[in-house]
């Protein structure tokens, strides 16, 4: 998320000047990542543990993902009262609660109880998120902030990486991969497993909050006028609505959301649903295609390429990939063979290298739509940010929306894939026309 939803804050204290305040705000943006990429492997395990439908496995990433769209706003007037610095904290002892909330929901294998974890979880990292960005830019000097921006993004997309990992190394080692139904006792150790690592994951969280308390990061304050555009942004919203390239961006965010989350957190349960083994760890594989469009993005934009150029081909291969999700066949591991396989990796099965590749595809459409989404709109430029942070909630609704398509049998998962298809469409068409346009026609 980012936090062009307020004014640029000023600091009331002096830069610090050391590496500590930036690795510590480099540690935030490796937790953000980290618990937020961690539900491709949550989602496949409860669908296991509980007996969920692909319908309600969605749920927990609908739960997650909405809390953004909720707590978007009333975060900034949070800040507002309370600071940056706070706020930070804040969040980090609400995800601690979150995490704490998991443990009670897996001794009474409650799945309303993972909802309201999730939510938590959501809503506290949303308030993280937005008190944490500021300092990116305002923790060194300005004609730097890029690099470090930079930074901060790769960290996120590596803790994408790891995260499956260590899911399945404290968590999933113990499961059974036969293919077999897991029995009662089976259910109920699994759902035990996930006690412990939450457990340490709140303890750590924890430490964490209280070292942003007590750390010489400088306070950063809302001025007066921020508050006074909360307070207008009803007035605020109806101008925006007169902008075409805003309001075209803010729905090209929402399917891009919505594709980002299939391909990094529904993969896990596909490859489950086709008996792929070491299904926790998938997302990793997305993450790591996404960090390489990363780097690729960071290395070609603009020296090579300009930003609507780079998104139409980011949304012309999404379409590609789409299309090969739907139409491979899901027992042949021909692309992995090429690719993977020589460098000792796994051979994964066609359609699941081609969902992982869409975190190529989605690389670099955010930071894209972005600056497009926000050109010329001068005093607007504010609540146009919260409309595009808003747009986070696409991520529980499009994948939602997948398996409940995929629930029909005369569809199918794999077949259910193609509703990426009109997704990645319309981010064509805004990095064609759309972005262009200034004014509705009458």
């Amino acid at each position: 998320m980012e936090t062009q939803s307020q004014s640029a804050p000023v600091i009331t204290t002096a830069p610090p000047g050391n590496f500590i305040p930036l690795a510590l705000v480099a540690g935030l943006f490796f937790i953000l990542g980290f618990v937020t990429w961690l539900n491709g492997s949550l989602m496949p395990y409860l669908e296991e543990v509980l007996t969920l439908t692909p319908v309600h496995a969605s749920l927990i990433l609908f739960a997650f993902y909405v809390s953004t769209t909720l707590v978007a706003i009333p975060s900034v007037s949070l800040i507002a009262r309370v600071g940056y610095k706070n706020s930070m904290a804040l969040g980090l002892v609400g995800m601690a609660a979150a995490a704490l909330t998991f443990i009670p929901a897996a001794m009474a294998h409650t799945f309303a109880l993972f909802l309201l974890a999730q939510f938590l979880m959501g809503a506290s990292l949303t308030l993280l998120q937005t008190a944490v960005n500021p300092y990116v830019v305002k923790i060194g000097p300005e004609e730097s902030a890029a690099v470090r921006i930079s930074i901060m993004g790769m960290l996120n997309k590596s803790a994408g990486i790891i995260a499956p990992l260590v899911f399945a190394a404290l968590i999933a080692s113990g499961m059974s991969h036969s293919g077999s139904v897991p029995t009662e006792e089976e259910k109920k150790a699994m759902a035990d497993s996930l006690i412990l690592p939450y457990l340490g994951m709140a303890v750590c969280i924890l430490l964490v909050a209280l070292g942003v308390k007590l750390s010489s990061l400088p306070e950063l304050n809302l001025e007066s006028e921020d508050a006074g555009e909360v307070r207008d942004a009803g007035f605020h919203f109806k101008e925006s609505l007169a902008h075409p390239h805003l309001i075209l961006g803010v729905l090209a965010l929402i399917l891009y959301v919505g594709v980002e989350v299939i391909a990094a957190d529904t993969i896990g349960s596909y490859g489950r649903s086709i008996g792929y083994e070491n299904f926790t760890t998938l997302t990793s594989f997305t993450m790591t295609f996404m960090l390489i469009g990363y780097g690729l993005g960071i290395s070609l934009i603009p020296r090579f390429i300009s930003q609507s150029n780079a998104l139409l081909v980011s949304a012309v291969l999404g379409c590609l990939l789409s299309l090969a999700i739907v139409f491979s066949d899901n027992q042949s591991t021909a692309i992995a063979n090429i690719v993977l396989v020589p460098f000792g990796l796994p051979a994964l099965p066609d359609t699941i290298f081609c969902i992982a590749m869409m975190g190529l595809a989605n690389a670099i459409v955010w930071p894209a739509i972005w600056p497009m989404a926000l050109s010329g709109l001068g005093r607007l430029t504010g609540t146009g940010s919260a409309l595009l942070v808003m747009a986070i909630a696409g991520g529980g609704i499009l994948p939602l929306l997948l398996n409940t398509l995929a629930s029909h049998e005369e569809v199918g998962r794999q077949t259910a894939y193609i509703i990426a298809l009109p997704a990645y469409l319309f981010i064509l068409f805004y990095a064609a026309k759309g972005h262009k346009i200034k004014r509705w026609k009458k």
